[in-house]
């Protein structure tokens, strides 16, 4: 409680900024990856979750989001877009080129790896699947043929929701994101108006704001990480640690659902802290994120305005804020219920 009354004090708060970045940058390997977990265990209590750190650190988050908000609508935020417009040409002049280049990677990464049906946690013993990985890979050649890839995609994602289960294929709604994405942008066509990249940005955010809500409901699961990377941690409690990590990485994962200049600063961020972690723990976290890593690329270069609405007014911020921190706490905690819990055969 120390540590949080200091970051919640007006100086506290500007230099909380770089220490949370870091806080959540350490804690971007996905855990699942690395270390022994079992989903079928009961996750965290929500009094023990819903704790004063955790009420302290969601609102420090929120201050950060309005802040953000507030700025956009300024001259200040005016000249920030047009300043990244001016970076981020080459990403939105090539952003199919780009989503394409990194998909193909990624499958020819796991099917150079073997007996990995999406991500290295989802395992398969089946001769057939990296093939077909590798022909998913060829498919991304041709414009042609890219909705024949999204129909793979999809039905790997269906068989590992077979092998493993909903609730654990939860984590990776950002792959049927891709696919719907590939299969609209093969066929030259948007979603009634949405755009393909609308949709593989809400998918991006939805999968990690329930990876958030899994650094709060299974912190132990990265506690065997703290062991063998002790300075992950920078001297915080690994408890205070995790549930650092996850408010930072939900309200930015919520970022990137709203207005143009917060989702793309969220998206940055969030591009710098997958890159920088690859660089700790090596390539099976650079093939496992490379699909989101090359999504928020997109997102980054994507210029186009937000769409006038009342409901993204800065002071109405907060409010979806908490909005979607409940429900997904709530989807959560009834889907580990019902999909996993006792009696949910």
């Amino acid at each position: 409680m120390r540590t949080l009354k200091w970051l919640l004090r007006p100086w506290g708060a500007a230099a909380a900024i770089p220490l949370l970045f870091l806080l959540t940058r350490s804690a971007s390997a996905h855990v699942k990856w690395f270390c022994a977990y079992d989903i079928l265990g009961q996750p965290r209590g929500l009094e023990n979750v819903l704790c004063p750190d955790f009420e302290g650190l969601t609102m420090l988050a929120v201050g950060l989001l309005l802040t953000g908000c507030l700025i956009e609508r300024t001259p200040l935020g005016d000249a920030m877009l047009r300043a990244l417009d001016r970076v981020t040409a080459w990403f939105r002049a090539n952003t199919e080129l780009l989503i394409r280049a990194g998909c193909g990677f990624f499958l020819i990464a796991v099917w150079t790896t073997g007996g990995v049906l999406l991500t290295p946690e989802l395992k398969t013993q089946s001769p057939i699947v990296p093939w077909f990985q590798l022909a998913l890979a060829a498919g991304l050649l041709w414009r042609q043929t890219m909705p024949l890839t999204a129909l793979g995609l999809a039905v790997l994602f269906g068989i590992a929701v077979k092998n493993y289960g909903l609730f654990h294929l939860a984590d990776y709604p950002v792959f049927l994101g891709v696919a719907v994405y590939l299969a609209l942008t093969g066929l030259q066509r948007d979603f009634f108006g949405i755009r393909p990249i609308d949709i593989v940005r809400w998918s991006a955010g939805i999968t990690l704001m329930w990876a958030s809500i899994e650094k709060w409901a299974y912190p132990e699961w990265s506690f065997p990480l703290f062991i063998q990377y002790p300075r992950m941690t920078l001297g915080f409690d690994p408890e205070f640690y995790m549930r650092a990590a996850g408010v930072i990485e939900f309200v930015l994962a919520f970022s990137l659902i709203w207005t143009s200049l917060v989702r793309r600063t969220a998206a940055i961020m969030l591009t710098a802290m997958f890159t920088s972690a690859i660089f700790q723990f090596g390539k099976i976290d650079a093939i496992g994120h490379m699909p989101i890593i090359v999504v928020l690329l997109a997102i980054i270069g994507d210029d186009a305005p937000t769409a006038p609405s009342r409901l993204r007014h800065p002071v109405l911020a907060p409010f979806g804020y908490g909005a979607a921190l409940a429900a997904f706490l709530a989807a959560y905690y009834l889907g580990h219920a019902y999909l996993v819990g006792p009696g949910s055969a």
